[in-house]
This record gives C-alpha cells, sequence and structure tokens, in this order.
C-alpha cells in the first residue's frame, strides 16, 4: 500500500522530509482551475517552497502565493526556528514564489537574501518594497550553511528572464524553480506515488518552457553534468524522486525535437493556411501553390483552416522555415480562424521565419494589412506587401498569386534577386 505523508497531524499541517535536512514546506492549492490566464489546472496545483538545514543555519528556497503563507509558515515552524534562517533563496520572483516573502523577512531579518542577477530590477517592481537587501548570484555562485552548501545555476526566460537553479550537492538534490514542474496537485507529493500526472507535465512544458527551446537547451548544459541527481524538487507539482534523471531526458527531447528540422539540411518549408468565404481566397491560395512548388528544395503544403484544429499546426509551423495565410476581409477584419492560429503560436519561436499575407475582399480590404502586421509583431520577416484580389481573381491576377508564390519560395531559399520597390506599395 503506498504511503501518504503526513501533511496533517493532530490538526496541524506538517513539513514532509525529502531527506534527514531538507523538507518541503509548501502549500497545496486543489481547487484552482486557471494559473496565469493561459494555462488550465484540471486539479490544481502546488507552491512548493523548501527548509534545507546545515550545520550553520537554515536555508529556505522560495516561498508560496500571498494568501497561502500560514500553511508555509506553520510547515516553517515544524522544522526550525525562525533564528535559525541564514538564507533565503528566491529562484524566480513571480507572485505565487515570493507571496510570503515580505512576512518572512519580517520574522527572520538576520537572513539574507540572494537572488539572480536579472532579477535585481523586478524585486522592487513586484513586491514594492524598498527595505530588502539582498545578495546577486550567477552561475557558480555558493553560499555556504557549514555542512551543507547550495550552488546556483543562472536558467534565464525558463520561464522569467530572471529564473536560476539551485543546487545541493551534499544531497545531490536540484531546486529547479519552474523547471521541471507543472500544475498538478496530489497530497502525495512524491512522482512515485501520485496519481498519473504526466499530461500536466507535457502541457506545463508545451505552454510554460517551449517558447524558450534555446534557453532550454542551454539550462540543460548547465543541469546535466549533475546527473545523476538523486531528486528534482521544482517550484509546482510533484517532487521527483523516483528517477529523476528521466526528467530531465525528456527536456532534452522536446527541446531537440523541432530544433533539429529547424538547423538539419534538406528542403525549406512553407506552409500555406486560408479560409476562403465564397472560394475566392481559395483560388489564390492554389494558385500560390503553384507557383511555390515550381522551386527546387522547397517542400509546400496548403491547409484549409476550415478543415482542421488548431493545436496540430502549431506543430507544423514550429518545424516549418516559411508562413502563409489567405483570409478574406469580412467586417473589416480577417476572419476569426486565421486569428485563432496566430493567437496560439505564442508558446512558439518565429523569430527569422518568413511570412506572407494574401486575401480576397468585396469592399475594403483590411484584413491582410492587419494580419501582416500581426508577423511583424510576431517577429516573421515579411520581404514582400502582401496579395489582395477583389472578389473573384481575373486569370491576371492568378498569374500574379502564382509569381508571389514563386517570389515567396525563392526568398526562403536565398535565391531571390531584390527589387525596386515603388512608393505606391508603400502607401
Amino acid at each position: 500500500m503506498s504511503k501518504v505523508p503526513q501533511l496533517i497531524k493532530d490538526g496541524q499541517v506538517q513539513a514532509v522530509a525529502l531527506s534527514e535536512r531538507v523538507h518541503w514546506i509548501g502549500a497545496l492549492d486543489p481547487t484552482l482551475r486557471t494559473f496565469d490566464i493561459i494555462l488550465k489546472t484540471a486539479n490544481g496545483t502546488s507552491y512548493n517552497a523548501y527548509a534545507v538545514r546545515g550545520s550553520e543555519g537554515v536555508a529556505i528556497i522560495d516561498t508560496v502565493k500571498e494568501n497561502f503563507a500560514g500553511d508555509f509558515f506553520a510547515r516553517l515552524e515544524t522544522v526550525a526556528r525562525y533564528d535559525e534562517i541564514k538564507v533565503i533563496v528566491l529562484n524566480h520572483l513571480e507572485p505565487d514564489h515570493t507571496g510570503a516573502l515580505p512576512e518572512l523577512m519580517r520574522r527572520a531579518p538576520q537572513a539574507q537574501l540572494y537572488i539572480s542577477q536579472k532579477a535585481q530590477s523586478m524585486l522592487k517592481a513586484l513586491l514594492k518594497q524598498d527595505e530588502f537587501e539582498f545578495t546577486p548570484v550567477m552561475t557558480g555562485d555558493q553560499v555556504t550553511l557549514g555542512d551543507r552548501s547550495l550552488e546556483f545555476f543562472h536558467t534565464p526566460y525558463l520561464h522569467w528572464p530572471d529564473t536560476q537553479c539551485t543546487y545541493l550537492p551534499e544531497e545531490r538534490i536540484l531546486f529547479s524553480g519552474d523547471v521541471f514542474g507543472c500544475h498538478f496537485c496530489d497530497l502525495r507529493l512524491f512522482n512515485d506515488e501520485v496519481g498519473d500526472f504526466r499530461f500536466s507535465f507535457e502541457y506545463y512544458y508545451a505552454h510554460i518552457m517551449r517558447p524558450f527551446k534555446e534557453h532550454v537547451n542551454r539550462a540543460l548544459d548547465l543541469i546535466e553534468p549533475l546527473l545523476p541527481i538523486s531528486q528534482i524538487a521544482p517550484a509546482h507539482g510533484p517532487l521527483l524522486r523516483d528517477q529523476p534523471q528521466r526528467y530531465v531526458h525528456r527536456y532534452r527531447e522536446l527541446s531537440r525535437a523541432v530544433q533539429q528540422s529547424e538547423t538539419g539540411e534538406g528542403p525549406k518549408t512553407l506552409l500555406i493556411f486560408y479560409i476562403s468565404s465564397y472560394g475566392n481566397t481559395r483560388r489564390m491560395a492554389e494558385a500560390i501553390y503553384e507557383g511555390a512548388m515550381t522551386v527546387n528544395n522547397v517542400r509546400v503544403s496548403l491547409f484549409d483552416l476550415e478543415g482542421g484544429e488548431i493545436a496540430p499546426f502549431v506543430d507544423l509551423i514550429e518545424g516549418a522555415d516559411g508562413l502563409l495565410f489567405g483570409t478574406p476581409t469580412i467586417n473589416g477584419d480577417a476572419v476569426k480562424p486565421v486569428w485563432d492560429l496566430l493567437s496560439s503560436l505564442a508558446v512558439v519561436n518565429l523569430k527569422t521565419k518568413l511570412g506572407g499575407v494574401f486575401g480576397s475582399y468585396g469592399w475594403s480590404g483590411e484584413a491582410v494589412k492587419m494580419v501582416e502586421d500581426r508577423l511583424r509583431g510576431l517577429k516573421l520577416r515579411v520581404p514582400i506587401p502582401g496579395l489582395r484580389v477583389k472578389l473573384i481573381p481575373t486569370e491576371e491576377e492568378i498569374r500574379n498569386c502564382r509569381e508571389f508564390g514563386l517570389e515567396l519560395a525563392r526568398e526562403l531559399t536565398g535565391v531571390r534577386q531584390s527589387r525596386v520597390i515603388d512608393m505606391a506599395d508603400l502607401a
């Protein structure tokens, strides 16, 4: 029978031991259903914080969301006195990790606060307090607790610029911050005891870490030399004591999968997405497809947004080199499926990808320009002005569509010749 950690004893909350010297002193939030607006949490989340005892004092690593501070302090008090606390580490300054900090520092004024170099400008803005003294740290910096020590690893953009991991080498425990975490609440705490959280782990990665794959890989370059690790103690979700290396390897797999197709040899990939009210934008899309297909070393795909779900397209887009979007103008705007697809791309690094827009319109034709502006906002290159056709495209306009596809495909391969821009194009 599974052994459930005793979180409450005689009506009082309790700390949970990761080892003789390390305890979980966090809080559970089982009723939370949405986190940071964008993340769904089917069974809530946890705010994980930790106490580490050395021969010369105690370190607290992260705190909890402010309205869960009572549980945090009650658990802390079961394993340490406030006058024993010498070190407070914040791996990340988001409010769900720092909510109890002001009160903690009031109770333990002798403690020294350690934050990453990039967190300095954020501390005052987030906590609205001037009196905090702190020590900024970078990768390789250490602090000692006597027979225990903490080593810092700067892991920016996972998922804020300030994030870091903290390592306890004497016990090979990595306090990873948001890295390797997930929104999954289970009072059994440990990954070999809780329910099946694989979906939550992958979902969290996809929405929090995926936009920063380059930074994930850099962080893994720092973490992998520490292997084998005995435990990974993240800021949210189950504590990873059973085969923690598994989760490090999974992060590497997730961050490599599309990156290899982006940087590997082979044809460039061009994806054409469209939706059409009366078939006119579809005719344009098909002609653009025909033109692009004539260019060697470009693999072209054509997708009607009316016939597909958005989520699978996001994976395709991440691995593509060029993206074209076709939309009619309805009520002075692009149509909803196009905006839905574009809004889903916040989780993908689109910088340097090629973009283009086309569409048929009946009156004013604003949609093409609006989508172009959105592509530029997403950091795509838009080298050729969008192509608009009023109502049914003529044979000449169909030829222009083929030329549009041809030129964009050539741009992908680097063989497109520069042209003189007519000032009318800029109007």
